[in-house]
């Protein structure tokens, strides 16, 4: 099977903030080798929650390195997969150019919580947690099914 150009997947999510950075990051460690993970916003927040990086930071996943982006910098590229992580970014998705599938995997938004920094922490973990679990069977299945398809 060619692998030279690998499937885009685009994670959308309203403000491109924190639950579709996770997502991404996540998707990347675990597919990176499989996927062009990408993420963007149908209103960018601007910047990622720094609370959203520490979580990550915890389980070995850098995505400091990121910026807020608006979907829109996607409609002239070939998208294989959009994977929505918000109800408002699932009803504002357009189609894009080449999209074969969508998949819509809400989680809630860690940059709600309140209190101070350690019970907000609590909820970044628990919802990077949550991103975690899905996107790590999601890397996982896209596995089996390549292999599949190499062995058959």
């Amino acid at each position: 099977m060619n692998r030279a150009k690998k499937p885009l997947v685009l994670i959308l999510c309203t403000g491109n903030s924190c639950r579709s950075h996770m997502a991404e990051g996540i998707l990347r460690a675990a597919a990176g080798d499989l996927l062009n993970v990408q993420s963007a916003g149908s209103k960018p927040a601007g910047y990622v929650h720094p609370l959203a990086i520490k979580a990550l930071e915890e389980i070995g996943i850098d995505i400091s390195g990121h910026h807020s982006k608006h979907m829109d910098e996607f409609l002239t590229q070939e998208v294989g997969i959009v994977i929505t992580v918000c109800g408002n970014a699932d009803q504002a998705c357009p189609m894009f150019p080449g999209q074969l599938q969508r998949h819509h995997w809400g989680f809630d938004d860690p940059a709600h919580a309140t209190g101070t920094e350690a019970e907000q922490m609590l909820v970044f973990r628990r919802v990077r947690d949550e991103i975690k679990m899905v996107f790590e069977a999601y890397a996982a299945g896209r596995r089996d099914s390549i292999a599949q398809l190499e062995v058959g």
